[in-house]
């Protein structure tokens, strides 16, 4: 089954009660016994839902996996990876890492005595010094918040089978309508189910999706024992949008690169930082392990001043200057001062994440539209 199909009918089978196409929104805590433990497959559900289960079928689906789990947000999924190691334990991580998951590592899980490297994984190669005989885990995002870097997944999967250690890959820019991290070596993608897969800015959810069934039934284990589940209205919703998300990602991809090309070429802007460009400095990386570049630009102004950025985000009128991304809005953020706060100005800098950098995610509106608009806001 091809993927735009997969987006529709993958894991997917009308309702066995009375044949709904679409799978209906099981709004209940309990399930009716026939006896003492014969049910008909759910009894309480924060262990499983129908709803829920449909749409875990969905992401296991569309991501080449065995087994999918929802839970509650993207980083009440990262938290439960995280559950899966013990005090000592260490973590190899990137520099260019969302807010929200260095926030978790650093002043939650460091408390539990578990140790994070935060390193330049650009020359993947590189990553093999970063090991010790305490390494469980590996976490990337690829491309990354905010920078748009690309990191190599074929080359860290095959350094953690070596050293025999977890291989977790964020897969919320790409989505899998552009990139499939499981079938390049990788053990688990997380999804901010919030950004694209949802796609209109609506739900707030969680996903892990897995090939290995003894992994998956840990993380089903601290999925129920830990309760960060989704509630089965916001399963429907994910499903409504899962359903759409290569149509989205499509037209995403295409505005994105006539904006790319737009903001590179005007004089009030410093650097343009997008994957697709060939002078990316893995842009022969991304074209290997992407179908497309997305939909997510980042760009700062010429001045090089937090007033020359707000500036600009405070006379946008299209793009909605709002946390989040991924849905069919356009919306543009300030990192220093929305999604990477909490991230030390002098950790930020050294990364690129500038006072004057802007993260635009680029929606599905008309594009001569979202041209005009960011040509009046940077006049």
């Amino acid at each position: 089954m091809q993927f735009n199909t997969k987006t529709i009918h993958g894991g997917q089978q009308p309702d066995k009660a009375y044949g709904a196409v679409m799978p209906p929104i099981y709004q209940t805590t309990t399930y009716a016994q026939s006896a003492p433990g014969e049910h008909q497959g759910y009894e309480y559900s924060r262990a499983k839902n129908p709803t829920r289960h449909a749409l875990e079928n969905a992401f296991a689906s569309i991501e080449n996996g065995n087994f999918g789990m929802a839970f509650g947000s993207g980083l009440a999924a990262i938290d439960a990876i995280l559950k899966l190691l013990k005090p000592g334990d260490e973590v190899i991580s990137t520099t260019d890492l969302y807010g929200g998951t260095y926030r978790l590592f650093s002043q939650v899980f460091e408390d539990f005595g578990i140790r994070f490297h935060y390193v330049d994984l650009n020359d993947a190669s590189k990553i093999e010094k970063y090991f010790s005989v305490n390494t469980r885990l590996i976490w990337i995002e690829t491309p990354t918040n905010p920078m748009l870097n690309i990191i190599d997944i074929k080359t860290i999967a095959s350094a953690a089978q070596k050293h025999n250690v977890l291989f977790a890959v964020d897969n919320t820019f790409a989505t899998p309508y552009l990139q499939r991290p499981l079938d390049l070596g990788a053990d688990i993608v997380m999804h901010s189910v919030t950004k694209y897969l949802g796609g209109h800015s609506d739900l707030v959810m969680g996903a892990l999706i897995v090939k290995n069934s003894e992994l998956a039934n840990r993380l089903y284990f601290i999925q129920n024992a830990s309760g960060a589940i989704c509630g089965p209205q916001d399963s429907f919703l994910a499903l409504r949008g899962i359903k759409t998300l290569h149509v989205r990602m499509q037209r995403h991809c295409e505005n994105a690169e006539k904006v790319a090309h737009f903001l590179k070429g005007h004089p009030q802007v410093d650097m343009v930082y997008w994957p697709g460009f060939k002078d990316h400095p893995n842009h022969r990386i991304a074209k290997k392990q992407m179908d497309d570049y997305g939909g997510m630009i980042s760009f700062s102004v010429k001045g090089k001043r937090m007033e020359e950025a707000i500036s600009v985000v405070r006379k946008l009128q299209l793009f909605t200057l709002a946390e989040s991304l991924g849905g069919v809005e356009s919306l543009a953020g300030h990192p220093a001062t929305m999604t990477h706060g909490s991230v030390p100005k002098i950790e930020r800098e050294k990364i690129g994440i500038t006072d004057s950098l802007i993260r635009l995610s680029v929606g599905i509106e008309d594009i001569d539209d979202l041209i005009a608009d960011l040509e009046q806001a940077l006049q």
